[in-house]
């Protein structure tokens, strides 16, 4: 079994947003950019840096009017913030683990990133480009 954490980070702010599904589709990623969207200031637009993930690739921000893509070309992973974090996770909370099914997964996934961001500091270091 696996689950998919899809995540967002404000590098200039520290603040997240976060889902655990249990597949990696268009589907989840329109429900992430949903709360992307919600989380946005009035008045405010966000920037949503995405790698060539098949899930990636639709045209999903029509219905938002506070969202931009950005594609990142082919194997550029050092461009985009959000692997910084992933990185993290797996060398502070989720590597060498075993797991006893999906919720188990979800629990320690969801664990694991409130562990993280509980330190908007540690989010705005790891993530922001200076």
């Amino acid at each position: 079994e696996s689950a998919y954490l899809y995540g967002a980070v404000c590098p200039a702010t520290g603040t997240t947003e976060a889902i655990i599904a249990p597949h990696a589709n268009s589907e989840y990623m329109w429900e992430h950019l949903t709360l992307i969207s919600e989380a946005t200031e009035s008045g405010r637009h966000a920037l949503v840096i995405m790698d060539g993930a098949g899930w990636h690739q639709q045209d999903l921000t029509e219905d938002f009017d506070n969202l931009s893509i950005l594609k990142l070309p082919p194997y550029s992973p050092e461009l985009n913030p959000i692997e910084q974090v992933w990185q993290w996770l797996r060398q502070n909370e989720l590597a060498n683990r075993c797991f006893s099914g999906y919720d188990d997964i979800v629990e320690q996934c969801s664990i694991a990133w409130n562990r993280f961001i509980a330190e908007p500091e540690r989010v705005i270091q790891l993530c922001s480009r200076r």
